[in-house]
């Protein structure tokens, strides 16, 4: 027993040393170690918590682009990047040969065959149907407008009023949650209210956004069998695809029961894709589809925008008071209020405060990619059927060479342009420069809705209360799909009348 315990005595610290020597070799380039047989598995699981700020670290490490190794018998291997010209080359160039493909099917399987799932003759009808019985319906800038200022004088205001402390990112999502559902399904939730009452389907989308995020990262065969088990976050997700399925059969089932000569843009919708689909499927399950997908597009992307961009008003009071000002300005001292759609087209500031918040946290943070067919990517890189893309949103915005040294600096004027009579408008950037609408034949049909709403809600704010960042409240990313704050925003509103009469 003795040579043995002397052998391990020496041969132990030995391999420490061995392994430790490895570490400090592979890791002093700042890149994941790509360890035997694992792959980068270890660091990637130490980093799950901060992904994509990791993720940033070895792209800008990598001049844009890296292939992240997994475990040799998983096959998820990932081809990160945030080089422009890769992003315009898969999402334009060469958009036929990068469907979103049967993996991320497999995926966000809980989209079902909405348009965030679909490809080819099944996306063409999404984006033609969508488009022509929503947002080119005669009177949906009417009702969006309408549904907007009803919920800000009925709903945020209020509650506002009512809490010297909130949670303003729940605020948001209850207020877009809230929104949504009454553009869509003609029905208030009125998750938005001053005793903010638990909802479960306005609860589900965070659920469901932070498991979907979680099946990039580990094999398929692990998250089937948390599924099959209801184990971790997959339990969750069972869960919130229980919500949406009841919360939104409940509001057809509601709705059929009405008067079905209402010209709302649910009816719309119905008719519209009836027309196309027939008797193909199953027609409630696909309108539920439809319904999901455009809820979430309608409730996270712009709450999500929203809560990044008073975070960063709060910690630049500078910049809140040059918007403050412009909408006054604008007004020419009457309320807010009188403020239409296009008026608010020409608040240079607040868009381009918008678009900076846009730039450093865009709410869909990361898009999976996979090809057709092999090919080579601009940078060099081969990819086949079996490489998996990940497209870097959040990376991008965070780039020197793309942005200059200021990248981090929050700058609504680097959104200006001046015109040859002097006049300031604002800067158009390319969409595979500044992704945050997708870019190429996807993108977001909802970019102007989605605009107008966050104009209309910061307009409605920072006209009466200055946002003040609960000291010691932490603000990070959180691990989702979408972009959203892990603990929340806590802040103070103050009242600009208290400001003004302390002042």
């Amino acid at each position: 027993m003795a040579p043995l315990r002397y052998y391990t005595d020496i041969l132990l610290p030995f391999i420490l040393l061995l392994i430790s020597g490895f570490v400090f070799l592979r890791r002093r380039n700042g890149l994941p170690i790509n360890w035997p047989f694992l792959g980068m598995t270890p660091e990637i699981l130490l980093n799950i918590h901060h992904i994509h700020n990791f993720a940033t670290d070895f792209l800008k490490l990598c001049n844009g682009t890296f292939l992240l190794k997994g475990p040799k018998f998983a096959n998820i291997d990932m081809l990160f990047t945030s080089d422009p010209a890769n992003i315009h080359y898969i999402l334009s160039k060469n958009f036929p040969n990068y469907p979103k493909g049967p993996d991320f099917r497999r995926i966000f399987d809980i989209l079902g065959n909405g348009i965030f799932n679909s490809d080819h003759e099944l996306w063409e009808l999404h984006r033609k149907t969508t488009t022509m019985s929503l947002f080119k319906h005669p009177n949906f800038h009417t009702i969006l407008e309408t549904t907007i200022k009803n919920k800000i004088n009925k709903g945020l205001l209020p509650v506002l009023e009512h809490y010297d402390v909130i949670d303003l990112q729940e605020i948001f999502q209850r207020f877009t949650f809230d929104a949504i559902c009454v553009l869509l399904l003609d029905y208030d939730p009125e998750s938005l209210s001053v005793d903010l009452p638990f909802v479960p389907c306005e609860k589900a989308f965070t659920d469901a956004e932070e498991a979907l995020l979680l099946r990039h990262f580990l094999p398929e065969k692990v998250w089937k069998l948390q599924k099959r088990f209801g184990l971790g976050k997959e339990k969750k997700l069972s869960e919130a695809w229980k919500a949406f399925d009841e919360f939104i059969y409940m509001c057809l089932s509601q709705k059929e029961k009405e008067d079905e000569e209402s010209a709302g843009l649910l009816t719309s919708l119905k008719s519209g894709f009836s027309r196309q689909i027939g008797t193909s499927c199953d027609s409630k399950q696909f309108l539920r589809d439809v319904i999901l997908n455009l809820m979430l597009a309608g409730r996270d992307t712009t709450s999500t925008t929203l809560s990044w961009f008073f975070y960063l008003l709060a910690q630049n009071p500078s910049v809140e008071n040059k918007i403050r000002k412009e909408i006054q300005n604008k007004t020419g001292g009457r309320n807010w209020k009188t403020l239409t759609i296009k008026d608010f087209e020409g608040l240079i500031y607040l868009h381009g405060g918008l678009c900076e918040a846009l730039r450093l946290y865009p709410p869909v943070s990361l898009e999976h990619k996979a090809p057709l067919k092999a090919d080579v990517l601009p940078t060099g890189h081969v990819v086949d059927k079996e490489t998996r893309i990940i497209l870097s949103f959040y990376s991008m915005g965070r780039m020197e060479g793309l942005w200059g040294d200021d990248c981090m600096e929050f700058k609504p004027e680097r959104w200006f342009s001046k015109g040859v009579n002097g006049n300031i408008g604002i800067k158009h950037e390319p969409s595979y420069k500044f992704p945050a609408f997708h870019a190429g034949p996807r993108t977001c049909l909802g970019k102007e809705m989605g605009m107008i709403q966050m104009k209309m809600v910061a307009a409605a704010i920072v006209c009466n209360y200055r946002v003040e960042l609960e000291e010691g409240h932490m603000v990070c990313p959180s691990d989702s799909i979408i972009l959203q704050m892990k603990y929340g925003l806590k802040v103070r509103v103050v009242p600009i009348t208290t400001i003004n009469q302390s002042g």
